[in-house]
C-alpha cells in the first residue's frame, strides 16, 4: 500500500480500547492528515477509537440510537460568543468503534486495514463537509472516498457490499 505521510495535518489520535486489530496511532493520523488534504480541508481533527459500551453509549446520546455504530463524526461549532482562532481550526471529532469496524470487515469479507481506512476517510469527509444525506450528495462523497483510499493503494469500498452489511453510508454521523 501507498503509505499516507503521517502527521500531514495536525491529528490527535485517542486509542480508548485494547481491542486488537486497530492500527497504529500513527498510521490513523496518516490517514486523517492525508483525507484531510486531498480534499483542501486544513484544520486539526481528533480520532478517538473507542470499545463497544462507549461507542453505544455515544450513540444513544447523541443519534438517539441504542446500538454501537461504526464512526461518529462530530464537527466542531463554536459556541455562540466565543471567537474561533485563525486557521488551522479544529474541524471536530470522529468516533470510531473497533469492534463494529472489526465485525464489519468479517461480515463484509474486507481487509481488515482497508475498512479501517474507509471508516477514518469517511468520518474525515463528514468533518470537511461532505453528507450523503441525498442521492446526489452520496454520490460526491463516494466518489472522494474511492478516489482517496485508490490513490492509498485500497480496493473500492463499496464494491460487493452486502446490502445489510451496514457500510458508512448507512449508520455514521454525529452532532
Amino acid at each position: 500500500m501507498n503509505s499516507p505521510n503521517p502527521g500531514a495535518e495536525p491529528v490527535e489520535v485517542q486509542l480508548a480500547t485494547g481491542a486488537a486489530g486497530v492500527p497504529s496511532p500513527e498510521r490513523l493520523a496518516g490517514w486523517a492528515g492525508s483525507a484531510l488534504a486531498a480534499v483542501g480541508a486544513a484544520g486539526t481533527v481528533v480520532v478517538r477509537v473507542v470499545d463497544e459500551e462507549e461507542g453505544r453509549e455515544l450513540n444513544r446520546r447523541y443519534r438517539g440510537r441504542d446500538r454501537a455504530t461504526n464512526v461518529l463524526s462530530f464537527p466542531f461549532e463554536a459556541p455562540a460568543g466565543i471567537g474561533v482562532p485563525p486557521a488551522p481550526a479544529h474541524l471536530g471529532d470522529l468516533v470510531i468503534c473497533a469492534p463494529v469496524v472489526a465485525a464489519e470487515a468479517a461480515a463484509q469479507g474486507k481487509e481488515p486495514e482497508a475498512h479501517w481506512a474507509h471508516m477514518l476517510v469517511h468520518g474525515v469527509l463528514h468533518l470537511a463537509g461532505y453528507d450523503h444525506v441525498d442521492e446526489a450528495g452520496a454520490q460526491v462523497m463516494e466518489g472522494e472516498e474511492r478516489r482517496i483510499l485508490a490513490a492509498w493503494g485500497f480496493p473500492d469500498p463499496y464494491a460487493d457490499v452486502p446490502a445489510a452489511g451496514g457500510d458508512a453510508g448507512q449508520d455514521e454521523g454525529g452532532g
